[in-house]
C-alpha cells in the first residue's frame, strides 16, 4: 500500500471559492430580516439578479465575506442558518433570518475557528505594535510597584492621540493582569458606546460582562463568575447628593474592591469651584451639569493636575482599587508639571504614527498597512516672535498661555482682543507678511512656505477650521478678519467664523 500524500489526506479547493452574503429590504414586510445566502459570483450581481424580477431597489448588502474555515475548507450558507437557528434565532421564510448582521458575524467566526461564542464576538483582531507596548509597559510598572508593596495602588498615564485605540488596549491591559473587575470612569460620557462595542464584539472578550446606567441592571447581582466592566460618568458614579452622602443607587460601587480603575478621557475633568456644584444636587440636573462640566464657557480651562484628584481621593473617591490607569490625548499640564516620571507614561504621538505607517510599507511591501486607514498628516508650526510669547507668558508654569493671548471681551460686532495688536501680528505672520520676521529670514537667507501666501499651500487651504478658547475669541476673530487691511481671503471666512461661534461655541 503506497504512501498517503498531502492531496489524499487534504480536501483540494475548489477553483472558485464561495461567499456568504447578507442583505436587507428597506420596507415593512422585511423589517428586522436578514436574507443570508451563498454565491460562488460577484456578490452584488447577483444580488441585483434575485430581485431584478421583483424590480426590488430598496435593498443594502449588508454582509460579503469568503465562506471559509481557518484550514481552508469551505462552509455553506445553510451551516449559518442552521448556526443561527441553534442560538435561537427564527427562520422567516426559506433564506430570511430575523437576526442582524453582527450576529452572523458571530456565527461565521464559530464556524472559522469551530470555538463557541456568546452574543456577538466575532472581531478577531489583534494588537498594533504600539498598543503591546503600552500594555506591557504599564503591566510591567505595576508589578514592580506591587514587588515592592503588594498593598499600593499604582498609577499609569497614556498619552495617546486620538485613534490610538485606548480602549480595546485598556481592555486588552485588564486582560493581562486578570482583573475580574474593572470600573471605567469617564468625564465625558459620549465614549460609552465605544466602550460598550470593543468589549461586546471582540472573541478575546467573549464571557465578560459589560454593565451602565444605560445598559440597566443590577451591578450586585453581576455573576460573580465572569468579569465585570461597569461603565459611568465621574459626575453621576463620584457624585454626592444634597446632603452631601453617596447616591443611594451606587453605594454598591464603593463596597467593591475593584481590580482596575480607568480614568477616560480625563482631560475633561475640572475641579475649580464652577465644576465642584458637579458633587452636589439632585439626579434631574446630573445631565445638564455634565454637560457644563464639558462645554462651559465660564471654566477658563481643565485642571489636568492629578495632584488633585490624589488630594481629594478620601473625599471623592472612597473606592478600593488595585491599580489606576490614566487616558487621555492632551494631559498637557500634567505632563508639565511632571506629576508622572517616565516610568509611569506611555507616548504615543501623530509623529509617531506617521512615522509607524511609512516604517510599515517599507519593511513589508504588499501587505496590508495596519495603519492605512490614518489619515496622512503634514504638521506645520510657527516660530513665534520674542515680543508675542512675552503677552502671554509667565502664568503658572511659565509657558505660553494660548488663552491668555486669545483673551477677548464683549460679544456680536464689539468683540475685542485684548492684545489685537499682537494677534494682527500673528494673522501677519501665518501670511509671512510680518516685517520684522521677514527681515530676519532675509538675514539668513531661508524663507520657509507660509501657509497661507505660499502659491503651493494655497490649494490644500480652502477650507481650514480654527479652534480659540471662547465664544468671545471667535466674535473676536470674526470682527478682525473682517478689517479691510486683512484682505479678501481671510475676510471671506469671518462671517463663517462669526456663525460658528453663535451656535457652536467655538470657530
Amino acid at each position: 500500500m503506497s504512501k498517503p500524500t498531502i492531496e489524499d489526506i487534504l480536501a483540494p479547493k475548489p477553483e472558485a471559492r464561495p461567499r456568504i452574503y447578507a442583505y436587507t429590504i428597506a420596507d415593512s414586510a422585511h423589517q428586522g430580516l436578514l436574507k443570508v445566502g451563498q454565491t460562488t459570483r460577484n456578490v452584488q450581481q447577483r444580488v441585483a439578479e434575485q430581485l431584478k424580477t421583483a424590480a426590488i431597489q430598496n435593498y443594502t448588502i449588508e454582509l460579503d465575506v469568503p465562506a471559509e474555515r481557518d484550514d481552508g475548507t469551505v462552509f455553506s450558507d445553510h451551516d449559518v442558518r442552521a448556526a443561527l437557528l441553534k442560538k435561537g434565532f427564527d427562520k422567516a421564510q426559506l433564506e430570511w433570518m430575523r437576526c442582524t448582521v453582527a450576529d452572523v458575524h458571530t456565527v461565521l467566526a464559530e464556524l472559522r475557528t469551530g470555538q463557541r461564542l456568546s452574543g456577538t464576538h466575532h472581531e478577531r483582531f489583534g494588537l498594533r505594535a504600539e498598543q503591546a507596548e503600552a500594555v506591557n509597559k504599564t503591566f510591567d510598572y505595576f508589578q514592580s510597584i506591587w514587588a515592592e508593596d503588594p498593598n499600593a495602588a499604582p498609577r499609569f498615564l497614556w498619552n495617546a492621540k486620538m485613534r490610538f485605540g485606548k480602549t480595546f488596549t485598556a481592555y486588552q491591559l485588564a486582560r493581562k493582569l486578570k482583573a475580574r473587575r474593572v470600573l471605567v470612569v469617564t468625564f465625558k460620557p459620549a465614549v460609552e458606546d465605544a466602550w460598550q462595542a470593543d468589549l461586546e464584539s471582540h472573541q478575546d472578550f467573549d464571557g465578560w460582562q459589560y454593565l451602565s446606567r444605560a445598559t440597566g441592571g443590577d451591578p450586585s447581582q453581576a455573576d460573580r463568575h465572569r468579569p465585570l466592566v461597569y461603565f459611568g460618568s465621574f459626575q453621576d458614579l463620584l457624585g454626592r447628593d444634597a446632603e452631601g452622602n453617596i447616591k443611594a443607587r451606587n453605594e454598591w460601587l464603593h463596597t467593591l474592591n475593584w481590580d482596575l480603575v480607568v480614568f477616560d478621557e480625563y482631560h475633561f475633568g475640572a475641579w475649580r469651584d464652577t465644576a465642584k456644584e458637579l458633587f452636589e444636587g439632585e439626579d434631574d440636573q446630573d445631565a445638564k451639569k455634565e454637560a457644563k462640566l464639558e462645554y462651559a464657557a465660564e471654566l477658563e480651562g481643565v485642571n489636568e493636575d492629578l495632584n488633585v484628584l490624589a488630594e481629594q481621593e478620601s473625599e471623592f473617591l472612597p473606592i478600593t482599587t488595585r491599580a489606576y490607569l490614566y487616558l487621555s490625548g492632551t494631559p498637557f499640564k500634567a505632563l508639565a508639571t511632571g506629576e508622572f516620571i517616565e516610568e509611569q507614561i506611555f507616548n504615543w504621538t501623530y509623529t509617531d504614527e506617521q512615522r509607524a505607517k511609512e516604517a510599515f510599507a517599507i519593511r513589508h511591501p504588499g501587505q496590508r498597512n495596519p495603519y492605512a486607514s490614518l489619515p496622512q498628516m503634514r504638521l506645520l508650526t510657527y516660530q513665534m516672535p520674542d515680543e508675542l510669547l512675552a503677552v502671554a507668558s509667565g502664568g503658572e508654569f511659565d509657558e505660553f498661555d494660548l488663552n491668555a493671548f486669545f483673551e477677548a471681551q464683549g460679544t456680536g460686532a464689539s468683540a475685542r482682543f485684548k492684545h489685537a495688536g499682537d494677534v494682527q501680528k500673528w494673522l501677519d505672520i501665518i501670511r509671512g507678511g510680518h516685517l520684522a520676521q521677514a527681515a530676519e529670514l532675509l538675514k539668513a537667507g531661508t524663507r520657509p512656505p507660509f501657509p497661507y501666501s505660499d502659491v503651493r499651500l494655497l490649494p490644500y487651504l480652502q477650507h481650514a477650521f480654527w479652534f480659540l478658547p471662547n465664544v468671545a475669541a471667535c466674535h473676536a476673530m470674526a470682527n478682525l478678519l473682517a478689517e479691510k487691511h486683512n484682505g479678501k481671503r481671510l475676510s471671506d471666512a469671518a462671517p463663517l467664523l462669526a456663525k460658528r461661534a453663535d451656535t457652536a461655541g467655538v470657530g
